[in-house]
């Protein structure tokens, strides 16, 4: 494991509004971005790896043409290059709000690198992503459309991309970032906040975690507290926070290793 490889997702929810399509909001953005700066001079041998959701511009068009389930008609490669438009235009505003804030990114587009079968990875030549956190830079995935050998097209969410890589890289530390403190057990009522999960503890909360409450083609929180489970199996020692981006100082506490509220996962 490397004990200095932290991998943090910006939730799609968090940095765009979901209700209005293709609509980012770049002062969260800026803000994020100000405190990640801050967490790797407070952390120097940091090495990060971020990605982010689609939130209101990949996952409209995603919704209407079905993409995610597979893509044959014309009208439906249509739709998967509209996904592929909506998703590299968030890419961009999130590049350069990173960059304004002195980070040193470098984009790493799936839809040009990752090739899937039945919905899952195939193959990804990661040696870009190996040299770029060697040279002390930080590569920045994204969900988006990619070429599947079953199913013509289809869309990998970032937690899907984080845990491919996950197995070859094997950080310390996953990070999601959105709007909700944490998962709950209540939801949509979010009272009453599940602190820790564990392979375990896991069966039994399954009926509890639900899909989120915007479009999300990905399958939302349940679809994120499975994979973190599984990457947890598969990886002793890693741990895996699911909490809000949305306080100001949330993220540089949990960079620099500060605890925040949310939800832990961990083995």
């Amino acid at each position: 494991m490397n004990k200095q490889l932290v991998f943090l997702k910006l939730g799609g929810s968090l940095i765009t509004d979901k209700n209005r399509p293709s609509t980012a909001l770049p002062d969260y953005i800026k803000r994020i971005a100000t405190e990640i700066a801050s967490a790797r001079e407070q952390v120097p041998g940091m090495q990060l790896l971020l990605g982010h959701g689609s939130g209101s511009f990949g996952h409209t068009p995603a919704k209407k043409y079905n993409t995610r389930a597979g893509v044959s008609t014309r009208e439906e490669w249509a739709g998967f290059a509209e996904v592929w438009q909506q998703a590299r235009a968030l890419n961009q505003v999130v590049i350069e709000c990173l960059s304004s804030a002195g980070l040193p990114v470098i984009s790493i587009s799936p839809s040009s690198t990752v090739t899937a079968n039945n919905g899952k990875v195939l193959s990804w030549d990661i040696h870009p992503i190996s040299s770029a956190l060697h040279a002390g830079l930080i590569p920045v995935v994204f969900g988006d459309v990619v070429f599947d050998t079953e199913l013509g097209g289809t869309i990998l969410s970032t937690e899907e991309l984080f845990f491919y890589l996950a197995d070859l890289l094997e950080p310390a530390r996953i990070l999601i970032a959105g709007i909700e403190k944490a998962i709950f057990a209540d939801f949509p009522q979010n009272s009453i906040v599940i602190p820790e999960i564990t392979p375990q503890s896991y069966p039994g909360l399954f009926g509890q975690i639900h899909p989120s409450a915007y479009t999300d083609v990905t399958g939302g929180m349940a679809a994120k507290a499975s994979s973190l489970v599984t990457l947890a199996q598969h990886l002793p020692g890693l741990q895996s926070w699911i909490f809000s981006g949305v306080e100001p100082g949330s993220i540089f506490q949990v960079l620099i290793s500060q605890p925040v509220t949310g939800t832990l996962i961990h083995n």
